[in-house]
Order: structure tokens, then C-alpha cells, then sequence
């Protein structure tokens, strides 16, 4: 069940969960509140434990709106664009062959494209090129933490998505990973590898879930920071 509470002038989304603790997260670009509850707990709890918070919850919206964000993209040469957490300046170049993009020493994304090709297929050959790119990137990363954790998932897929790094469905075993995650360091997606398949394990984040992540990735609370904070 889901609701929506407003505390001060701060709204929160309330989502009751059948899990042992209580969940607080502001997440970019906006500053949306999410409170995760048990399902145990009635309303009014959560309501006066999101009171109890709103000095750090009003922190923290402050906080995400006033991170620098990427001015929209126009897919000209001279822009930056990120690949695993470097930034590379993109190289337009003008050809009558295949489009295609290749990575020039650690300075240029080079997009090879025909003259006066709209910025929207520039922009989907591109994000193919990412697309291809995180696949590789992925498969090694979920091989290795489905020995760790010796769990296996049937099929994983790159998708754009708007809210989440990743997604697992614990009954198919199907995993999607956000397409964006090609742009973040490699220690951001290898967490995002990690923290989908322990849901092979332990479907909700619950105490035994954080404890995995705890056992595995000591220093997850640090990288999940820098995920959401890293600028693309």
C-alpha cells in the first residue's frame, strides 16, 4: 500500500512493506521523499517518525536540487558526455559510411554520423553505443557475483528507466539495468550487479538483505551516495 503524507510542506510518499525497518530516502533530481514502512505499522507512526526527520529530509532536498545537472543534450562536437565515469568530449564527425561511435584515447567520444542527421538518431545511435557497451560490462560483473553469492539469474537486460538503477524479479529471475549506468564508474555498477542479484536471495530490503550488502559490499552506503550524486 501506498500513500502520500505531507509534513510541513514537504510531501512524502509512504510505502508499507512487509519488512522489520523503517526506510528514509530523498532521491535526485527533485528531491522526491520515499519512506519504506513496515506494513505492521500504522499511519500515524510513520507520520511522526517523518516529523522527527524533517530537519534532515529538508537537508537533503536542498541538497539533490542544488547538484549540477547536464544542460540538455544537442549531440554537436564540444559536448561532455560520460563512459564509465570519465568524461570525453564528443567529436562529431561527418562521413557517408554506417554511423557509428569509437572512443579516441580517454578524451573523445567520436559519433560518426551523415551531414544533417537529426539530433534524435544522433542521440539513438549513441545511446546503442552505451547500450552495447554496459552489456560487456555486465556480463563478467554478474558472473562473478552469481559465484559469490550462488544465486543465478535466468536473463538480464539494459533498459532506460526513470527511477531506478536496476530491477529484479525474484519470481522470473529477470534483471534489467538501467541504460544510464554506462556513464557511472565501474564500482557503480558492479553495487548495481551486487544489489540485484542478493534479491535472488532476499526479495525485499529487508534487515537480512542489508546485512548481505553489508557482508559483501562493506562500503555499498558509499558508493550508493556517489550513484546518486554523480553527474551525467
Amino acid at each position: 500500500m501506498i500513500e502520500r503524507i505531507k509534513v510541513n510542506t514537504v510531501e512524502i510518499e509512504v510505502e508499507y512493506k512487509p519488512i522489520k525497518n523503517i526506510h528514509l530516502s530523498v532521491y535526485p533530481p527533485d528531491g522526491r521523499v520515499h519512506i519504506s514502512a513496515p506494513d505492521t505499522m500504522n499511519p500515524e507512526s510513520a507520520r511522526l517518525y517523518a516529523v522527527s526527520k524533517l530537519a534532515w529530509i529538508k537537508r537533503q532536498i536542498e541538497k539533490v536540487q542544488s547538484q549540477e545537472r547536464q544542460t540538455p543534450r544537442e549531440y554537436v562536437s564540444g559536448e561532455n558526455h560520460y563512459f564509465k565515469g570519465r568524461r570525453y568530449r564528443l567529436s562529431v564527425i561527418y562521413c557517408n559510411n554506417t554511423p557509428k561511435v569509437e572512443l579516441k584515447g580517454n578524451t573523445f567520444i567520436q559519433l560518426f554520423v551523415r551531414e544533417g542527421m537529426p539530433i534524435s538518431k544522433r542521440a539513438e545511435i549513441l545511446k546503442e553505443w552505451y547500450r552495447q557497451k554496459l552489456k560487456e560490462i555486465i556480463v563478467p560483473l554478474v558472473g562473478k557475483w552469481e559465484k559469490i553469492l550462488e544465486v543465478s539469474a535466468l536473463s538480464y537486460e539494459v533498459k532506460q528507466m526513470k527511477t531506478k538503477w536496476g530491477s529484479c524479479n525474484t519470481r522470473t529471475k529477470r534483471i534489467l539495468f538501467n541504460l544510464e549506468l554506462a556513464k557511472k564508474p565501474l564500482h557503480c555498477i558492479e553495487y548495481i550487479v551486487a544489489h540485484e542479484l542478493i534479491h535472488l536471495i532476499e526479495r525485499h530490503h529487508t534487515a537480512r538483505f542489508t546485512a548481505l550488502l553489508d557482508a559483501n559490499l562493506p562500503a555499498w552506503r558509499q558508493v550508493k551516495d556517489e550513484l546518486n550524486e554523480f553527474v551525467v
